[in-house]
């Protein structure tokens, strides 16, 4: 996925949001298998371990079985075709989670070599958000930022101003947990 080169900005922008809400003694579950981001988080200090790999529309075990007071899922959810089922089994407290926007100027992503490298989804923040208060999440905090690319043309000016990233922190209720789970 990342053989040229990494998303820098993406990746500053999400360890600033985690170090801003997460402590670093606090465990965390990362969905999805280990990645250059995992691995930058704990460079940076945080405990992590992630999914190994399953179908999280089909397999919520991992999250189900994982006693970590916090999951993290940046741009994991909207691969998921029903992304509602996993963020509603998790049993953490804290959730943070990140997505790539829909952008109203560009079709969904699909890569053309790897069958799980594609999105079902590509969210309004607004969906996001409903999507996250249906399955039992409060969001407390949530930042947007762009991705310009260095390309000339009007779809890269477009990007330059058009927020392609959203991030929120939520937190469960505590009487979800005890009716819920």
């Amino acid at each position: 996925m990342y053989e040229k080169t990494f998303p820098n900005k993406r990746f500053q922008h999400t360890l600033s949001f985690l170090e801003k809400h997460i402590a670093k003694d606090e465990p965390i579950l990362d969905l999805g298998v280990e990645n250059p981001f995992s691995t930058i988080m704990k460079e940076h200090g945080f405990s992590v371990e992630n999914t190994g790999g399953e179908d999280l529309d089909l397999d919520y075990s991992s999250v189900q079985k994982s006693t970590t007071g916090v999951v993290t899922a940046f741009e994991i959810f909207e691969h998921l075709i029903a992304p509602f089922n996993v963020l509603r089994e998790i049993k953490a407290k804290k959730l943070v989670a990140s997505i790539p926007m829909r952008l109203w100027f560009s079709t969904a992503y699909k890569s053309k070599t790897d069958p799980w490298d594609r999105h079902y989804h590509e969210f309004e923040d607004w969906q996001f958000d409903w999507l996250l208060e249906k399955s039992g999440w409060e969001i407390k905090d949530r930042a947007k930022w762009t991705n310009p690319v260095k390309k000339i043309g009007i779809r890269p000016l477009l990007r330059s101003f058009t927020p392609r990233y959203y991030i929120v922190y939520a937190e469960r209720p505590a009487n979800y947990l005890k009716a819920h789970l």
